[in-house]
């Protein structure tokens, strides 16, 4: 499930991009209720785009912003409280990393739904009942 963080340079230390993936995957997985899912835990996958200063926009001018892209199967966050929960914790996450070089109404979060069956790991397919099962079958272990 593809996290994409996206930074202008020196809005997060280095340590603070490794630190801030690390939080926004564990956000996800628990609001999703699979934290330590064998299954879901290595899926959480993703990257950290840091753009040259001058390169991030708001309103048109440059600016001190971030943008979090999260890609889900559409079963997942499926609620608009589990979004909310998602949204809040990876907005607080991005803004404390930051120590104070970006504020909350910089930080933009969307989440995009893939549909039924184009959702795939290691070359395999998975639909929505096959990713709940692999799930279930992880948390069974």
């Amino acid at each position: 499930m593809p996290i994409t963080l996206t930074v202008p340079e020196g809005l997060l230390s280095s340590e603070a991009e490794a630190q801030v993936f690390t939080e926004l995957t564990d956000a996800l997985l628990k609001v999703s209720q699979l934290l330590g899912n064998a299954f879901m835990t290595p899926n959480v996958v993703g990257t950290i785009n840091v753009l040259p200063q001058g390169r991030v926009f708001s309103g048109g001018k440059p600016a001190a912003a971030a943008f979090i892209e999260l890609k889900l199967p559409e079963i997942a966050l499926a609620t608009d409280e589990a979004k909310q929960a998602f949204i809040d914790a990876a907005t607080t996450i991005v803004e404390r990393a930051s120590n104070g070089r970006v504020s909350r109404d910089h930080i933009w979060t969307n989440i995009v739904y893939a549909a039924e069956g184009s959702w795939g790991i290691g070359g395999q397919v998975y639909g929505n009942s096959q990713l709940v099962s692999a799930i279930q079958q992880a948390a069974s272990l």
